[in-house]
Protein backbone atom coordinates (compact mmCIF):
# COMPACT_ATOMS: atom_id res chain seq x y z
CA UNK A 1 0.00 0.00 0.00
CA UNK A 2 1.21 3.80 -0.64
CA UNK A 3 0.73 5.75 2.64
CA UNK A 4 0.56 9.39 3.18
CA UNK A 5 1.28 10.33 7.02
CA UNK A 6 0.54 14.27 8.33
CA UNK A 7 2.53 15.09 11.25
CA UNK A 8 5.06 12.86 11.25
CA UNK A 9 7.51 14.68 13.87
CA UNK A 10 4.97 14.98 16.72
CA UNK A 11 5.22 11.53 19.16
CA UNK A 12 1.98 9.99 17.28
CA UNK A 13 3.56 10.64 13.86
CA UNK A 14 6.73 9.61 14.89
CA UNK A 15 5.63 6.27 15.90
CA UNK A 16 3.20 5.83 13.27
CA UNK A 17 5.88 6.68 10.31
CA UNK A 18 8.27 3.55 12.41
CA UNK A 19 5.90 1.13 12.17
CA UNK A 20 4.55 1.61 8.29
CA UNK A 21 8.33 1.88 7.19
CA UNK A 22 8.67 -1.43 8.89
CA UNK A 23 6.02 -3.12 7.66
CA UNK A 24 6.22 -4.97 4.46
CA UNK A 25 3.01 -4.52 2.65
CA UNK A 26 3.72 -0.83 2.81
CA UNK A 27 5.77 0.42 -0.47
CA UNK A 28 5.48 4.03 -0.24
CA UNK A 29 5.43 6.64 2.52
CA UNK A 30 5.35 10.38 1.62
CA UNK A 31 5.19 12.21 4.69
CA UNK A 32 3.51 15.85 5.15
CA UNK A 33 4.62 18.97 6.86
CA UNK A 34 6.55 22.01 7.43
CA UNK A 35 9.68 20.47 8.35
CA UNK A 36 11.40 17.33 7.70
CA UNK A 37 11.66 14.21 9.78
CA UNK A 38 15.11 14.13 9.33
CA UNK A 39 15.06 10.26 8.75
CA UNK A 40 15.79 8.61 5.79
CA UNK A 41 14.85 5.28 4.38
CA UNK A 42 14.11 3.68 0.65
CA UNK A 43 10.44 3.75 1.10
CA UNK A 44 10.59 7.32 2.40
CA UNK A 45 9.57 10.43 0.26
CA UNK A 46 8.99 14.01 2.52
CA UNK A 47 7.05 16.63 1.04
CA UNK A 48 8.09 19.94 2.84
CA UNK A 49 5.17 22.36 2.63
CA UNK A 50 4.98 25.46 4.36
CA UNK A 51 1.41 26.39 3.86
CA UNK A 52 -0.97 23.77 5.45
CA UNK A 53 -4.26 25.02 4.60
CA UNK A 54 -3.78 25.26 0.48
CA UNK A 55 -2.75 22.24 -1.37
CA UNK A 56 -3.12 23.67 -4.91
CA UNK A 57 0.40 23.36 -5.92
CA UNK A 58 1.34 19.99 -4.22
CA UNK A 59 -1.83 18.37 -5.18
CA UNK A 60 -1.03 15.90 -8.24
CA UNK A 61 1.68 14.57 -6.12
CA UNK A 62 -1.00 13.87 -3.68
CA UNK A 63 -2.69 11.24 -5.76
CA UNK A 64 -2.93 7.59 -5.81
CA UNK A 65 -2.62 6.94 -2.64
CA UNK A 66 -3.89 4.36 0.13
CA UNK A 67 -4.48 5.33 2.95
CA UNK A 68 -3.72 8.56 4.78
CA UNK A 69 -2.62 9.22 8.92
CA UNK A 70 -3.62 12.50 10.41
CA UNK A 71 -1.29 12.74 13.34
CA UNK A 72 -1.67 17.15 13.32
CA UNK A 73 -2.25 17.61 16.86
CA UNK A 74 -2.09 20.97 18.90
CA UNK A 75 -2.80 21.90 22.76
CA UNK A 76 -5.76 24.21 22.77
CA UNK A 77 -3.72 25.98 26.26
CA UNK A 78 -3.78 29.44 25.47
CA UNK A 79 -5.52 29.64 22.38
CA UNK A 80 -9.00 31.16 21.67
CA UNK A 81 -11.52 28.57 20.34
CA UNK A 82 -11.53 31.06 16.92
CA UNK A 83 -7.93 30.48 16.85
CA UNK A 84 -8.00 26.76 17.89
CA UNK A 85 -10.67 25.98 15.12
CA UNK A 86 -8.63 27.29 12.41
CA UNK A 87 -5.32 25.28 13.81
CA UNK A 88 -7.40 22.03 14.17
CA UNK A 89 -10.78 21.76 11.92
CA UNK A 90 -9.56 24.01 9.17
CA UNK A 91 -5.97 22.49 9.02
CA UNK A 92 -7.64 18.90 8.63
CA UNK A 93 -10.45 19.71 6.38
CA UNK A 94 -8.11 21.68 3.93
CA UNK A 95 -6.55 18.15 3.56
CA UNK A 96 -9.06 16.53 4.12
CA UNK A 97 -10.99 17.49 1.02
CA UNK A 98 -8.27 17.65 -1.16
CA UNK A 99 -7.36 13.81 -0.97
CA UNK A 100 -11.00 12.93 -0.97
CA UNK A 101 -11.19 14.60 -4.35
CA UNK A 102 -7.83 13.00 -5.31
CA UNK A 103 -8.01 9.44 -3.60
CA UNK A 104 -11.57 8.01 -3.52
CA UNK A 105 -10.70 4.83 -2.33
CA UNK A 106 -8.29 6.27 0.23
CA UNK A 107 -8.85 4.60 3.67
CA UNK A 108 -8.20 8.29 5.93
CA UNK A 109 -7.37 7.82 10.20
CA UNK A 110 -7.68 10.49 11.83
CA UNK A 111 -6.15 10.67 15.31
CA UNK A 112 -8.41 12.88 17.68
CA UNK A 113 -8.19 12.82 21.58
CA UNK A 114 -10.32 10.94 24.59
CA UNK A 115 -13.14 13.14 25.45
CA UNK A 116 -13.88 14.75 22.08
CA UNK A 117 -17.78 15.35 21.66
CA UNK A 118 -19.68 14.37 18.75
CA UNK A 119 -22.67 16.80 19.80
CA UNK A 120 -20.20 19.48 19.72
CA UNK A 121 -22.04 20.60 22.64
CA UNK A 122 -19.45 20.19 25.41
CA UNK A 123 -18.58 23.25 27.19
CA UNK A 124 -15.08 22.48 27.32
CA UNK A 125 -13.94 24.07 23.84
CA UNK A 126 -11.48 21.60 22.75
CA UNK A 127 -13.91 18.87 23.21
CA UNK A 128 -16.29 20.78 20.89
CA UNK A 129 -14.07 21.66 17.77
CA UNK A 130 -12.22 18.04 17.75
CA UNK A 131 -16.09 16.34 17.65
CA UNK A 132 -16.96 19.31 15.26
CA UNK A 133 -13.46 18.28 13.18
CA UNK A 134 -14.31 14.12 13.43
CA UNK A 135 -18.26 14.99 11.82
CA UNK A 136 -17.19 16.24 9.32
CA UNK A 137 -14.48 13.91 8.36
CA UNK A 138 -17.32 11.31 8.83
CA UNK A 139 -19.22 12.51 5.69
CA UNK A 140 -16.50 12.71 3.50
CA UNK A 141 -16.44 10.81 0.48
CA UNK A 142 -13.21 8.36 1.13
CA UNK A 143 -13.50 4.50 1.33
CA UNK A 144 -13.45 4.50 4.91
CA UNK A 145 -12.36 7.20 7.68
CA UNK A 146 -11.77 6.33 10.97
CA UNK A 147 -11.68 8.55 14.24
CA UNK A 148 -8.76 7.12 17.06
CA UNK A 149 -9.55 8.73 20.27
CA UNK A 150 -6.44 7.85 22.49
CA UNK A 151 -5.53 8.94 26.17
CA UNK A 152 -2.40 8.41 27.55
CA UNK A 153 0.26 6.94 24.94
CA UNK A 154 3.39 5.72 25.94
CA UNK A 155 6.16 6.87 23.45
CA UNK A 156 8.68 4.01 22.89
CA UNK A 157 11.84 3.31 20.57
CA UNK A 158 13.32 6.80 20.66
CA UNK A 159 9.66 8.41 19.84
CA UNK A 160 9.80 11.98 21.55
CA UNK A 161 6.77 14.37 21.71
CA UNK A 162 7.51 17.98 20.47
CA UNK A 163 5.87 19.80 23.48
CA UNK A 164 8.20 20.60 26.51
CA UNK A 165 5.26 19.71 29.45
CA UNK A 166 4.49 16.73 27.49
CA UNK A 167 8.31 15.36 27.29
CA UNK A 168 8.76 16.55 31.18
CA UNK A 169 5.64 14.41 32.12
CA UNK A 170 6.99 11.34 29.83
CA UNK A 171 10.64 11.79 31.44
CA UNK A 172 8.87 11.80 35.29
CA UNK A 173 6.49 8.63 34.34
CA UNK A 174 9.33 6.52 32.03
CA UNK A 175 9.75 3.92 34.90
CA UNK A 176 5.93 3.57 35.55
CA UNK A 177 4.38 3.55 32.42
CA UNK A 178 5.28 -0.40 31.08
CA UNK A 179 3.21 -1.56 34.36
CA UNK A 180 0.42 1.14 33.93
CA UNK A 181 0.32 0.13 30.60
CA UNK A 182 0.66 -3.42 32.08
CA UNK A 183 -2.16 -3.05 34.37
CA UNK A 184 -3.97 -0.98 32.11
CA UNK A 185 -4.00 -1.88 28.64
CA UNK A 186 -7.54 -0.70 27.43
CA UNK A 187 -6.35 3.42 28.69
CA UNK A 188 -2.72 3.36 28.26
CA UNK A 189 -1.56 2.69 24.67
CA UNK A 190 2.15 2.66 23.18
CA UNK A 191 2.92 4.28 19.71
CA UNK A 192 3.60 1.39 18.17
CA UNK A 193 -0.39 0.24 19.06
CA UNK A 194 -1.06 3.22 17.58
CA UNK A 195 1.02 2.88 14.56
CA UNK A 196 -0.48 -1.13 13.86
CA UNK A 197 -4.16 -0.41 15.13
CA UNK A 198 -3.55 2.10 11.99
CA UNK A 199 -2.39 -0.03 9.07
CA UNK A 200 -4.68 -3.05 10.27
CA UNK A 201 -7.57 -0.22 9.85
CA UNK A 202 -6.60 -0.50 6.52
CA UNK A 203 -6.12 -3.72 6.11
CA UNK A 204 -8.92 -4.95 7.62
CA UNK A 205 -11.52 -2.12 8.58
CA UNK A 206 -12.31 -1.48 12.02
CA UNK A 207 -15.72 -2.68 13.89
CA UNK A 208 -17.11 0.95 14.39
CA UNK A 209 -15.41 4.21 12.92
CA UNK A 210 -15.16 6.21 16.19
CA UNK A 211 -12.53 4.24 18.45
CA UNK A 212 -11.56 4.68 21.56
CA UNK A 213 -8.39 3.42 23.43
CA UNK A 214 -10.10 -0.08 24.43
CA UNK A 215 -10.85 -0.53 20.52
CA UNK A 216 -7.58 0.48 19.85
CA UNK A 217 -5.76 -1.49 21.83
CA UNK A 218 -8.28 -4.47 20.04
CA UNK A 219 -7.27 -3.36 16.84
CA UNK A 220 -3.33 -3.11 17.10
CA UNK A 221 -3.22 -7.01 17.08
CA UNK A 222 -2.80 -9.19 14.51
CA UNK A 223 -5.98 -10.64 13.01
Amino acid sequence: MKVIVFGATGMVGQGVLRECLAASDVEQVVTVGRTPTGQQHPKLRELVHAEMWDYANVEEELAGFDACFFCIGVTSSGMAEKQYTHMTYDLTLAAATMLARRNPQMVFVYVSGAGADSSETSRTMWERVRGRTENALLKLPFRGVYIFRPGMIQPMFGVKSKTSSYRWFYTLTKPLLPLLRAMLPDQILSTPQMGQAMLNAVRHGAPKRVLEAADINALSKPA
